[in-house]
């Protein structure tokens, strides 16, 4: 998945940006929603439109969103505003479209919402989503490993390093791999032998 160049939003925009996104009822809800996801897990439209509702995986009260392995968790103020959503997805009505599995349901009959005007009309929002998408991967990358990131967000592990190292985040030193094991020649304590 490749990032945008593009100058990212400064933290206190994208926080501001998601807030107004979790409180203000006159925007759209699918704008709304896809929006959040932007700004929180860094994901293009193009991917956030084939989005189905088998990616929304709901276990007791918790909301995950099947972006990578292992899914992410939707956090509460967001997760209500995504099952909102499902409940009252646009272009529902059409004989055509009733049984759509889209997230984003599109005008025309089994096809999602479109990726452009998705981002025409977040841009019109005032969230621009390739800033917002370059925003939300670097403060992710600043508090967790890029392999962590890579997997959780679906992006490809080189392109999160890359990122981490133009960010300077504090896992550099992360070793990514099966820490379960030990080094060759390392006996663990207890085993009688060290």
């Amino acid at each position: 998945m490749r990032v945008s160049r593009r100058a990212a939003l400064g933290e206190d925009e994208r926080l501001d940006a998601l807030g107004r996104l979790l409180t203000d009822t006159e925007i759209p809800m699918r704008l709304r929603v896809a929006g959040v996801i932007v700004l929180l897990y860094a994901q293009p439209v193009s991917r956030i439109v084939r989005l189905t509702l088998d990616d929304v995986i709901r276990d007791g009260d918790t909301v995950l969103l099947r972006l990578g392995e292992p899914p992410s968790p939707f956090p509460a103020p967001a997760a209500d505003l995504l099952l909102q959503h499902i409940a009252n997805r646009d272009n529902m009505n059409t004989a055509t479209n009733r049984a759509s599995r889209w997230l984003f349901p599109g005008r025309r009959a089994g096809q999602p919402f479109r990726p452009d005007h998705l981002a025409a009309l977040l841009n019109e929002l005032g969230i621009p989503a390739a800033a917002a998408r370059s925003s939300s991967i670097r403060q992710q990358l600043l508090e967790l490993p890029a392999p962590v990131v890579a997997d959780a967000l679906g992006y490809h592990d080189k392109t999160t390093t890359r990122l981490r190292n133009e960010t300077g985040g504090t896992w550099s030193r992360y070793a990514p791999g099966d820490h379960t094991r030990s080094p060759a020649g390392w006996v663990p304590r207890g085993t009688g032998d060290g």
